[in-house]
Protein backbone atom coordinates (compact mmCIF):
# COMPACT_ATOMS: atom_id res chain seq x y z
CA UNK A 1 0.00 0.00 0.00
CA UNK A 2 1.20 3.48 -0.86
CA UNK A 3 2.31 5.61 2.09
CA UNK A 4 1.83 9.38 1.96
CA UNK A 5 4.30 11.73 3.64
CA UNK A 6 2.82 13.83 6.42
CA UNK A 7 4.11 16.92 4.61
CA UNK A 8 1.32 16.41 2.08
CA UNK A 9 -1.24 16.91 4.86
CA UNK A 10 0.60 19.95 6.22
CA UNK A 11 0.71 21.53 2.77
CA UNK A 12 -3.00 20.76 2.30
CA UNK A 13 -3.68 22.62 5.56
CA UNK A 14 -1.89 25.82 4.48
CA UNK A 15 -4.32 28.73 4.42
CA UNK A 16 -7.13 26.73 6.06
CA UNK A 17 -8.28 26.19 9.64
CA UNK A 18 -9.55 22.93 11.10
CA UNK A 19 -10.81 21.19 14.16
CA UNK A 20 -9.41 17.68 14.65
CA UNK A 21 -12.68 16.30 13.29
CA UNK A 22 -12.77 18.53 10.21
CA UNK A 23 -9.09 17.79 9.50
CA UNK A 24 -9.79 14.07 9.69
CA UNK A 25 -12.68 14.52 7.25
CA UNK A 26 -10.48 16.56 4.88
CA UNK A 27 -7.71 13.94 4.98
CA UNK A 28 -10.18 11.15 4.28
CA UNK A 29 -11.71 13.13 1.42
CA UNK A 30 -8.34 13.94 -0.20
CA UNK A 31 -6.39 10.73 0.45
CA UNK A 32 -9.06 8.11 1.21
CA UNK A 33 -10.13 6.47 4.46
CA UNK A 34 -7.60 3.65 4.13
CA UNK A 35 -4.57 5.87 3.42
CA UNK A 36 -1.41 5.25 5.40
CA UNK A 37 1.05 7.98 6.30
CA UNK A 38 4.69 8.37 7.25
CA UNK A 39 6.94 11.18 8.47
CA UNK A 40 10.67 11.59 8.88
CA UNK A 41 10.54 9.56 12.11
CA UNK A 42 7.31 7.49 12.02
CA UNK A 43 5.72 5.05 9.59
CA UNK A 44 2.49 3.15 8.97
CA UNK A 45 0.11 5.64 10.61
CA UNK A 46 -3.57 6.06 9.84
CA UNK A 47 -5.06 9.57 9.63
CA UNK A 48 -5.98 9.70 13.33
CA UNK A 49 -2.47 8.65 14.35
CA UNK A 50 -0.94 11.19 11.98
CA UNK A 51 -3.03 14.03 13.43
CA UNK A 52 -2.02 13.05 16.98
CA UNK A 53 1.63 12.81 15.91
CA UNK A 54 1.64 16.19 14.16
CA UNK A 55 -0.12 17.81 17.11
CA UNK A 56 2.39 16.35 19.58
CA UNK A 57 5.26 17.59 17.39
CA UNK A 58 3.93 21.18 17.52
CA UNK A 59 3.05 21.38 13.82
CA UNK A 60 -0.24 23.18 14.50
CA UNK A 61 -0.95 26.67 15.78
CA UNK A 62 -4.24 28.28 16.84
CA UNK A 63 -6.29 29.85 14.09
CA UNK A 64 -6.43 33.64 14.19
CA UNK A 65 -10.05 33.66 13.06
CA UNK A 66 -11.54 31.01 15.36
CA UNK A 67 -10.12 29.95 18.73
CA UNK A 68 -11.67 26.48 18.44
CA UNK A 69 -9.68 25.74 15.29
CA UNK A 70 -6.03 25.40 14.36
CA UNK A 71 -3.91 25.67 11.24
CA UNK A 72 -0.47 24.53 10.20
CA UNK A 73 2.52 26.38 11.58
CA UNK A 74 4.36 26.81 8.27
CA UNK A 75 7.73 27.37 9.90
CA UNK A 76 7.63 23.82 11.34
CA UNK A 77 7.40 22.12 7.93
CA UNK A 78 10.78 20.73 6.93
CA UNK A 79 11.55 20.83 3.23
CA UNK A 80 13.37 17.83 1.86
Amino acid sequence: MLSIHGHEVLHMMTGNSYTESSLLDAIHQKFGKDARFHTCSQADMNAEQLIAFLKAKGKFKPSVSDDTEFTVDKKTICHH
